[in-house]
């Protein structure tokens, strides 16, 4: 029966908090595994079927910033309520998408929703758990959407299978129905400190366009020709918008993006981290899930299943790497981290030609042990490098430099592999952008402040 009361309240609101979290992870991974069998029923052409999953993470990488900030401004509650809502209802859309350019427009509109449901999540955390309770609600929130995580392989394969793909997308109104109801019969108005300052439209516009551009741009490029102008245009007015961007960001006195944050080498070097490993996630649940259908003749569901070692671990292990970085500090667990994640995806790489799953399980497995690395220990080194006035604004970047990494991961290896019909060479820029990053953490990344707390991925 659903009591609520003054006691179990902020319990309820976390039940809800983490299956928002939930649902916008969910949905980065569910659609990768069912794309070849969503390609054949609606007629797509390869490039058209990867914007399937990076018209979702484009528009959320360029607006969960936005959302974060919306969330500083207006009431929390119908904020959250709305977000929620709308990725209810379009991914009803989703669902019953009759051709390509429906379903596309459809992820885009999902989005929106996640770019407010994901930072509203942790800050309504924050609002209702008490200082001594917040470290473990914001564990608990991250362990359970860790787990949707590594269901969404499992799910997109066993619907696309035996069920239908536009299953993948019903699922989610049940969900965001059931979020919603909790939320309107828990909340209780607590007092919220609001940011007057406007929000920043200019630097909205900027980053979206120079984001959008460059990003169709990768996407486009095999398809009209790397010297076309529809190719070249775009690309050309995107890298200038966000040269822009970064120069009227630093110039504004309330910027979406706090970018002098950077300046710390620790800030800079722990948000590369970040990016990595979401880098890393799209370029294997997508590409990876195509490998083992294309190339070792899986099914959607076993492909799935394939996939799964590279998160399965994670919900065990978030705990114990957070103990790990409490006692040890966050510079030596985030290198260790980077550094299994290189072997990872180099055995990955050099496996791909052998064509067999047993000689590339190992490295996934590896994977899923780098994974809370990559996200506990950096996150801990951001809230660490700043002010606590400007904690807020580092986990808005931290969001937005995460959901970046996806979105222009999705977009490089498409090029890629539109372009050389070969899924080695996705996986080698993989381990090259790998390295880089394992090298200039190394040199860059300094020791946390105590005290700092970590959130969940």
């Amino acid at each position: 029966m659903f009591t609520v009361n003054d006691n179990n309240r902020k319990w309820w609101l976390l039940t809800a908090m983490s299956g928002g979290l939930g649902l916008v992870l969910f949905d980065e991974t569910v659609v990768g595994v069912a794309l070849p069998v969503i390609q054949a029923e609606l007629g797509m052409t390869e490039i058209a079927s990867h914007w399937v999953v990076n018209s979702y993470l484009l528009v959320f990488a360029g607006l969960v910033a936005v959302g974060g900030r919306l969330g500083d401004k207006l009431p929390l509650k119908p904020l959250f309520l709305t977000g929620t809502a709308l990725f209810g209802i379009t991914s009803v859309a989703a669902g019953f998408a009759p051709n390509t350019e429906t379903l596309i427009i459809a992820r885009a509109l999902q989005g929106i929703g996640a770019a407010i449901v994901f930072p509203l999540s942790l800050s309504i955390i924050a609002l209702i758990f008490p200082p001594e309770q917040r470290g473990f609600a914001l564990g608990l929130n991250g362990t359970i959407g860790t787990v949707f995580l590594a269901l969404g392989p499992f799910v997109g394969g066993l619907f696309a299978d035996f069920v239908s793909w536009r299953w993948i997308f019903w699922i989610n109104p049940f969900l965001t129905a059931a979020m919603i109801f909790i939320v309107a019969r828990s909340w209780r108005d607590v007092e919220e400190q609001k940011d007057a300052r406007p929000l920043d439209v200019p630097g909205v516009i900027l980053l979206c366009a120079g984001l959008g551009l460059i990003v169709f741009a990768l996407m486009q490029g095999p398809d009209f020709g790397w010297s076309s102008p529809i190719t070249i245009v775009p690309l050309v007015i995107g890298l200038i918008s966000s040269a822009v961007f970064v120069v009227y960001e630093l110039r504004h006195r309330a910027p979406l993006i706090d970018l002098e944050l950077f300046a710390s080498p620790t800030f800079a070097a722990s948000n590369s981290i970040i990016f990595l490993a979401q880098f890393m996630k799209v370029c294997t649940f997508v590409f990876g899930a195509l490998y083992f259908q294309a190339e070792l003749g899986m099914n959607p569901f076993v492909a799935g299943l394939a996939i799964l070692p590279t998160v399965v671990l994670q919900p065990f292990l978030a705990a114990p790497t957070g103990m790990i970085v409490d006692r040890y500090g966050t510079r030596l667990p985030s290198i260790i981290g980077v550094a299994i994640a290189f072997v990872s995806v180099l055995w990955f790489t050099l496996a791909i030609p052998g064509q067999s799953y047993w000689v590339i399980f190992p490295a996934f497995v590896l994977w899923s042990v780098a994974m809370p690395f990559l996200f506990i220990g950096p996150q801990k080194a951001v809230m660490g490098s700043v002010k606590p006035e400007n904690r807020g604004q580092a986990g808005g970047i931290v969001m937005s430099g995460q959901m970046l990494g996806g979105t222009i991961g999705m977009a490089v290896a498409s090029a890629i592999f539109s372009t050389t019909q070969s899924y080695q060479p996705i996986f080698w820029a993989v381990t090259v952008v790998t390295l880089a990053t394992l090298i200039y953490v190394w040199l860059n990344l300094g020791e946390d402040e105590a005290g700092a707390v970590a959130e969940a991925p």
